[in-house]
């Protein structure tokens, strides 16, 4: 499989700027991925295509206004500081904006918070090492902090508090801090919505994927099977896992809501599928988790997901679960009925 085989034309008015308000009113195209069949229906009409039974699989990670602005202590010279991954301790694998980085150079935040540019890995990222510990300082991020919007979200006036709250899923665990992205499947959901489906029987499962910048990483590589994949954090509890397996066993749907619960599902529960409950353990690992056309999935049934960008690994988790023709008929559909595209943009469920 080459890498132009998970290409297409996007037309760049159609990339969302905006959250959907509300946010289950945004568009949702249905597509049966045994007859590929098409629907074009409201995603709070998802109600009517699931049923009693059909388990959710939702991704609590909450996203952390990662982004943060400092100045170069002495000189005062404007520098940006993207958080990337916690290292150990009070270091940081750091993305480093600005002109003239240099290893030990001291930057200033605010509020209390420095930094020191540790050490250049050579790879595009720094090591960051911080004067505070992590509680202390993810209540400074949180005050001077901004939300890491994806780099083809281009605004020039936007709402600092505004943003920290719609790039946000309602169900977000404030104790499941880490992703620098976020799961955006999910944020078609309101409260009112996961009460009626509730209400209908649908099960709701939360486990956990922080999300690295490695989800805005472009495949370099034209042979697709040589991209490496980046680590991610993945948390699922022993109890959630034995009622995920429990109802698979059982021939219930399970619903991956994005990419990352279904990387965190297959990744993780498919060796699972076929031991006794009593040898489920809980996950608390990092995967590297590589899914395109060719994998046969051994958990996920069906996906609620977003519309991904060209080349990208996510298109091509969809294109395994689907096929590739649907996926990109679904595509071409939803671009001549002008759908908005990728994290602010409608949704789509696969089944």
């Amino acid at each position: 499989m080459k890498l132009s085989d998970f290409d297409y034309y996007l037309p760049k008015n159609l990339i969302a700027q905006q959250p959907q308000k509300p946010r289950d009113h945004s568009r949702l195209l249905l597509l049966n991925k045994k007859t590929g069949q098409i629907e074009h229906k409201k995603f709070y009409n998802i109600v009517d295509y699931l049923k009693k039974g059909d388990v959710l699989v939702l991704n609590n990670s909450k996203v952390f206004p990662a982004r943060l602005i400092g100045r170069r202590k002495g000189t005062g010279g404007k520098i940006e500081i993207f958080l990337h991954k916690k290292i150990k301790g009070s270091s940081w694998e750091c993305l480093v904006g600005g002109s003239r980085k240099r290893e030990g150079l001291e930057v200033l935040f605010g509020k209390g918070l420095e930094g020191v540019l540790f050490k250049n890995n050579k790879d595009g990222t720094w090591l960051v090492k911080f004067n505070k510990p992590w509680d202390k300082m993810i209540k400074i991020i949180e005050k001077i902090g901004h939300t890491p919007l994806p780099p083809y979200i281009k605004r020039k006036n936007y709402s600092l508090a505004a943003d920290q709250k719609n790039y946000q899923t309602v169900y977000a665990d404030s104790k499941k801090v880490g992703s620098v992205a976020a799961p955006t499947a999910g944020f078609h959901f309101t409260p009112g919505l996961v009460k009626k489906l509730k209400a209908k029987g649908v099960q709701f499962e939360y486990i956990t994927l922080h999300v690295g910048l490695g989800t805005f990483a472009p495949v370099k590589v034209d042979n697709i099977k040589k991209h490496k994949m980046h680590s991610e954090f993945v948390e699922i509890k022993k109890e959630v896992a034995r009622r995920i397996i429990g109802a698979k066993k059982e021939g219930k749907r399970i619903i991956a809501v994005g990419t990352t619960s279904a990387r965190t599902l297959e990744g993780c529960l498919k060796k699972d599928f076929k031991k006794p409950f009593s040898q489920i353990i809980n996950y608390k690992l990092q995967i590297k988790n590589f899914i395109y056309p060719g994998y046969k999935f051994k958990i996920v049934d069906a996906m609620i997901t977003n519309f991904h960008l060209p080349k990208s690994t996510l298109l091509m988790l969809v294109m395994a679960l689907a096929g590739g023709k649907r996926i990109k008929a679904a595509y071409r559909q939803a671009i001549d009925k002008k759908y908005c595209f990728y994290s602010y943009g409608d949704a789509m469920l696969i089944f």
